[in-house]
């Protein structure tokens, strides 16, 4: 009997616990929010949304259970333009962070044509979660977690070279499309990829964009073009990242709304400019002016001057207590201005 209300108490906490949830990112609820609201918005509908995300990560450098996301998305669109805007926000948020960076581009698509290709294609997730390791686990390993998971011994063999193509870009994408040549999936999004190139020829980045066939990025949903981004002159994981998602919005009832979009990590963006010592001294100071409250006239005479020196960029502080000359400051202050309505 002990046992039987043992387990009625295990299976009431766990409905409850089951009810609730941290968010684990912000394109799917975006994505909710889009078929809630289709009435209302119009499409190709854009935004931008900076909220805290959790995850069950052990926290580490660069890993963290908490953190704060800044995504940027286009959808109802099925044009690569967007993913070319994306491309130059992202190259253009780097650039004005002062923050060298390297760009990765790959595709979905090319990745399911690969999949086809080693005769894998009912594994493409197994294969795509175990190539998005490749940086930190080396080849070897990722070979032993795809043999784990039933790839065969003939498909891995098949995948190396796939994996150590090298060239230029074009290059690249031309000895793909000779292997690819019968997997449909695998050749158009190696031609998404050439278009985006294409475009970019007549506007260069900063920070150099480059294909890579290993880069799969983690989540299922994306579909087409997949980002990801480094910084050039730090040791740590990726600080952008995100990709084309078909579909999304059909897990909510509203099938066939394709989207696309970019998140920065603000966290490790933070970590990587205190690494690189990149924040203004300015940027830590706190007012650069106090104006002294000698009493209630006094006071009121010096709001004005202060909504002045406010609109022109200062930062100032009207000290909120009349004080006497000798009175110690309780703020770290750059000027202090004595003044009176006489």
């Amino acid at each position: 009997m002990q046992g039987v209300q043992s387990t009625g108490n295990v299976n009431t906490l766990s409905l409850k616990i089951c009810e609730k949830g941290l968010r684990y990112d912000l394109t799917v609820p975006f994505a909710r929010y889009v078929v809630q609201h289709q009435q209302e918005i119009v499409f190709p509908f854009k935004r931008y949304q900076i909220q805290p995300v959790w995850r069950a990560d052990r926290p580490q450098k660069g890993r963290y259970r908490e953190f704060y996301q800044c995504d940027v998305d286009v959808i109802g669109s099925n044009s690569l333009l967007n993913e070319i805007e994306l491309i130059q926000i992202m190259d253009e948020v780097f650039r004005k962070l002062a923050v060298r960076v390297k760009m990765k581009i790959n595709n979905r698509k090319i990745l399911s044509g690969i999949s086809e290709y080693i005769g894998e294609a009912g594994r493409i997730t197994d294969i795509t979660v175990a190539i998005d390791k490749l940086d930190k686990i080396g080849e070897e390993k990722v070979f032993a977690e795809l043999r784990d998971k039933g790839v065969s011994s003939e498909a891995i063999q098949k995948i190396q070279p796939l994996l150590k193509i090298s060239g230029s870009t074009r290059e690249k994408l031309e000895v793909l499309a000779g292997m690819l040549r019968d997997k449909v999936s695998g050749l158009k999004g190696i031609e998404e990829l050439q278009k985006i190139f294409y475009c970019l020829e007549g506007i260069p980045t900063d920070n150099p964009l480059e294909f890579d066939v290993t880069l799969a990025r983690g989540l299922n949903y994306y579909t087409g073009a997949i980002f990801e981004v480094k910084a050039t002159d730090a040791e740590i994981g990726s600080i952008c990242g995100g990709g084309r998602y078909d579909d999304l919005t059909g897990i909510f009832g509203l099938p066939g709304i394709s989207g696309v979009g970019v998140s920065f990590g603000a966290d490790r963006i933070v970590d990587v400019m205190n690494q690189l010592d990149l924040f203004p001294a300015e940027a830590e100071a706190t007012s650069m002016v106090l104006i002294g409250n000698f009493g209630e006239k006094e006071s009121v005479f010096c709001l004005s001057l202060l909504a002045q020196l406010r609109d022109a960029g200062i930062r100032t502080e009207l000290y909120p207590d009349a004080v006497k000359l000798g009175s110690r400051s309780v703020m770290q202050v750059h000027a202090i201005f004595l003044l009176s309505p006489s």
